[in-house]
């Protein structure tokens, strides 16, 4: 092959390979092995001293015309394989105002306790009651003496009260949102009262110092044991369902006469017996009475006239049974990891 053949040969190549290269560091290695100190085209031109002077000069010329060719077509590719690459990057990074939104971060979900306090409140309100609030900071007289738990009555050991001063504390229950309404809400009425109390307590499974509470009073004439029956079992089917058995059973507290505390049949079991309920298929849910008449009276009222039913009940509690929940601190620390499961 004489050395013309020889150039073509390696120009031929040389652009074959050009247009297969897809990246720079390619296209380098390329013109390094056509144009490089060792390249096959730098080879070519070192043998030219050997040459007769008329074959020199058309080696010579064609020699620099693959050269000028080669560098030029080099360029060009570069250039295209730039443009290719912006090309990939702008479309990377385009940004389309018209596309639907992707929302990657995480949903975030009610409470536990938030869920079950407005599934509470919706039930009631749909019955008929009103929200009605009450500090939480609130008057000894407020929280105990006009509930009818004066200053020696035995009852006030069983609250285990935080005291600010002789005659301020937090409240115990929601029970002087009573007091509040008796004095300033013209009956009849409906009243459903929200709130934090407070009670010295260990911190356990099933005790805190801190927990929330849902009043329920009811204040009209003629009113009696039976309506207040009434009431909390259709309280308790709206939010438990209608599968729910409940029972009404005596009891005691001093601002309620008579008193009771109502059952209802386990969730988890359905009545028929489990370790949640002990084996009983029974589940105290809430404390509940007609309002005692000395508590009518300390607010002037006539209790031969007007009659008051009320009822407390634990958010924390119901969210336990409505969920599973076997320790209320779970309820209260805000691990993100319980919360998830909600």
């Amino acid at each position: 092959m004489s050395i013309l053949e020889t150039l073509k040969s390696i120009h031929t190549e040389a652009m074959e390979k050009l247009k297969a290269g897809r990246t720079a560091e390619e296209l380098d290695q390329l013109r390094v092995s056509t144009l490089g100190k060792n390249g096959q085209l730098t080879a070519i031109l070192r043998t030219m001293g050997k040459l007769l002077p008329e074959e020199r000069a058309a080696v010579g010329a064609e020699a620099n015309r693959i050269k000028q060719a080669f560098e030029s077509a080099l360029e060009s590719r570069r250039k295209e394989l730039a443009a290719i690459a912006q090309q990939a990057r702008f479309e990377a990074e385009t940004l389309d105002v018209t596309a639907p939104g992707e929302n990657k971060r995480p949903m975030g979900r009610l409470h536990p306790m938030t869920q079950t306090y407005r599934e509470i409140r919706d039930a009631l309100v749909g019955m008929g009651f009103s929200l009605f609030g009450g500090p939480e900071i609130e008057l000894d007289d407020n929280n105990f003496t006009l509930l009818n738990l004066p200053k020696d009555h035995p009852a006030r050991d069983m609250q285990d009260t935080f005291y600010v001063n002789e005659n301020v504390v937090l409240r115990t229950h929601t029970s002087p949102c009573e007091i509040r309404a008796l004095k300033g809400v013209k009956p009849p009425f409906r009243l459903v009262m929200p709130g934090r109390v407070f009670r010295v307590d260990e911190v356990d499974a099933s005790h805190s110092p801190v927990f929330m509470q849902m009043e329920g009073f009811i204040m009209d004439r003629n009113l009696t044991l039976g309506d207040l029956k009434g009431t909390l079992d259709a309280f308790i089917h709206a939010v438990f369902g209608e599968n729910v058995k409940t029972r009404l059973r005596p009891s005691y507290f001093p601002f309620t006469e008579p008193s009771a505390e109502m059952d209802m049949s386990c969730t988890i079991c359905g009545g028929k017996g489990c370790r949640v309920c002990k084996g009983t298929g029974w589940i105290e849910i809430l404390g509940c009475g007609v309002t005692n008449p000395h508590e009518l009276e300390n607010c002037g009222f006539d209790p031969s006239e007007w009659t008051a039913l009320a009822f407390g009940i634990g958010v924390d509690r119901v969210a336990s049974l409505k969920y599973g929940i076997t320790d209320i601190r779970l309820e209260y620390e805000n691990d993100a990891r319980f919360l998830r499961q909600f």
